[in-house]
């Protein structure tokens, strides 16, 4: 296990710590194959409600990028399609989110930064008990504290577009038109979380029921028990009604079999496991 974020009280795991993970290259994985985040923030006026908004984001390390000489749309670190596992657990990140400049949670940033919840849940499987009370889900999750500020160098703001973009379909930046125009820079902002305190909590293996359901054949020859392995299907492309091109891309084709692939054998691997 990589070294990792220092258990905070609001970080813990309390409920079955045994699944809880505070490592820095499972929490970031969590993050990164997360396509939508969960944005909490704090209520502002008189208003007693919390906000949450879901907004497309993933890790980075932008200072670990600038020790190159290469131009940050070519630095090591910025496309993480070129990422090894051992990347991300190779110490603290930030988590970049992408939204418009108008947006509220972005108006007030505009004097400096405010203390996020952001949350990212993928799940494996449905599993099935005997009694619903027993029945639950194969999940990873992770929850992460730290404040948010807008990202106002022009460098950081692309380095951090890239990542969002590869991070949401791997070479899609390179195979889009570029460079950004002066007004979709200005109409988009970057917005960085400075992670604080971190958690991960996950959920693998079959179902679980209490000792007198298992010896009641009455019970057991009636219900079925299992797990209903899940993950997200990509299916075919669609073209737009203004696309020219013949084909759909190497890379889209190459990146839809590979996750759907992936989400297979994952939640099989999750079903495999030792139940936690």
């Amino acid at each position: 296990m990589s070294e990792g974020y220092e258990q905070h009280p609001r970080a813990t795991v309390k409920r079955l710590p045994a699944r809880g993970k505070y490592d820095y290259g499972t929490i970031h994985h969590i993050i990164d194959d997360t396509p939508v985040l969960h944005v909490s923030f704090p209520p502002q006026g008189d208003d007693p409600f919390p906000f949450i908004l879901p907004m497309l984001g993933c890790t980075g390390d932008f200072e670990a990028s600038q020790k190159t000489k290469e131009p940050v749309s070519h630095a090591p670190g910025t496309f993480p399609e070129d990422e090894a596992p051992e990347d991300l657990a190779s110490g603290r990140r930030a988590i970049y989110l992408h939204g418009s400049s108008t947006a509220r949670m972005f108006k007030l940033l505009a004097d400096g930064q405010i203390p996020v919840c952001v949350a990212a849940t993928t799940m494996q499987g449905v599993v099935l008990s005997l009694t619903p009370f027993h029945n639950s889900c194969n999940y990873t999750s992770a929850v992460v504290h730290g404040y948010a500020s807008i990202v106002t160098s022009e460098e950081e703001r692309l380095y951090a577009l890239t990542r969002i973009t590869d991070d949401l379909l791997p070479h899609r930046w390179d195979n889009s038109r570029n460079p950004p125009t002066k007004a979709e820079m200005t109409s988009t902002s970057v917005l960085r979380v400075d992670i604080v305190s971190a958690s991960a909590k996950v959920r693998v293996g079959g179902p679980s029921d209490d000792r007198h359901d298992l010896k009641d054949p009455n019970v057991v020859g009636k219900v079925w028990t299992g797990v209903v392995p899940t993950w997200t299907h990509y299916g075919e492309p669609v073209a737009s009604s203004y696309n020219e091109v013949q084909n759909v891309p190497g890379y889209i084709q190459n990146w839809i079999k590979d996750e759907n692939t992936k989400g297979q054998n994952t939640a099989a691997l999750a079903i495999a496991q030792s139940k936690k």
